[in-house]
């Protein structure tokens, strides 16, 4: 996979206390990704980028949430993240690559 198409896939890892908690108990990293991007596509991505075995992918979409601001309406933009299921044994360092 080249690299321009990995950087296009991946958006940046999503850290939260969550997402710490899936590290943690089921070495699951969580992304946001593209919007058009497929488990194969994110599968391929991060093992080509960090060099590690990836069990399972899921991907969610998330709604965007609704705001306002001085009293206008709107809306934020939807976005999809990815759980990814490492190896036994593995990990990634996501504050160093992001």
């Amino acid at each position: 996979m080249s690299t321009e198409k990995i950087l296009s896939t991946l958006r940046s890892p999503h850290v939260s206390e969550k997402t710490a908690r899936a590290q943690e108990l089921s070495n699951q990293y969580v992304f946001e990704v593209a919007q058009g991007a497929t488990k194969a596509d994110v599968k391929s991505a991060i093992e080509s980028l960090f060099s590690v075995t990836v069990e399972g992918v899921n991907l969610v979409n998330v709604k965007g949430k609704m705001k306002s601001f001085k009293n206008r309406a709107g809306r934020r933009g939807d976005w999809r993240k990815a759980y990814v299921r490492l190896a036994e044994g593995q990990s990634i360092d996501v504050m160093a690559k992001a």
